[in-house]
C-alpha cells in the first residue's frame, strides 16, 4: 500500500488532465479544439494538439520530378504546422489554459495513438471526417474508438 501523498499514475481518476486534439486544418478539427479547451479550462486539464502530415514518397515512385514537387508539397505542410504552432499559443493565452502542440509526420492513426500513449492523454478529441468514402474505409476517429484505451469525442 502506498502512502496518501504518493498516488500511482491511473487513466481516467476525476476527469481528464490531459486531452489529446487531432487537427488538420479542417472546420471539424478546429471545433474539436474548441470544445477540448473548454472542457480542459472547466478540468484545469492540459490540452495537446497534433498536426500530423502524412509522408508520401513520389520522389521514388516517378523520379526527380515528382522529388522536387513532393519537396515543395512537404515545404507547404512545414509552413501549415508553424501556423498552427502559432495559433495554439494564441489560443493558449487567450483561453489560459495549458496547450502545447506536437508537428508529427506518418500515418494519423500511428501518431495519434503513440503521443497519447506518450504523454498519457485521458481523452482523445478529433472532428468528424467530412469524406464519404470514410463510410466505407473507416474514420481515423472510428479507428480511435476500436483501439479502445481512451475516451474519444468525435466533435462534428
Amino acid at each position: 500500500m502506498q502512502p496518501a501523498h504518493e498516488t500511482p499514475f491511473e487513466l481516467g481518476t476525476d476527469g481528464p488532465t490531459s486531452i489529446l486534439v487531432g487537427a488538420d486544418g479542417s472546420v471539424t478539427s478546429a471545433r474539436a479544439g474548441w470544445y477540448a479547451a473548454g472542457l480542459a479550462r472547466r478540468q484545469h486539464a492540459k490540452v495537446t494538439i497534433v498536426y500530423v502530415t502524412p509522408m508520401t514518397s513520389l520522389a521514388t515512385s516517378f523520379g526527380p520530378a515528382a522529388g522536387n514537387a513532393e519537396a515543395a508539397r512537404q515545404e507547404a505542410l512545414d509552413q501549415v504546422a508553424e501556423d498552427m504552432r502559432r495559433m495554439a499559443a494564441e489560443f493558449s493565452q487567450d483561453l489560459g489554459v495549458e496547450v502545447n502542440f506536437v508537428h508529427a509526420r506518418g500515418d494519423p492513426f500511428t501518431e495519434l495513438r503513440r503521443i497519447a500513449e506518450d504523454i498519457r492523454a485521458d481523452a482523445v478529441v478529433v472532428g468528424a471526417s467530412a469524406h464519404a468514402g470514410h463510410r466505407l474505409a473507416g474514420s481515423l476517429a472510428v479507428r480511435l474508438v476500436k483501439a479502445a484505451r481512451w475516451p474519444v469525442t468525435v466533435v462534428p
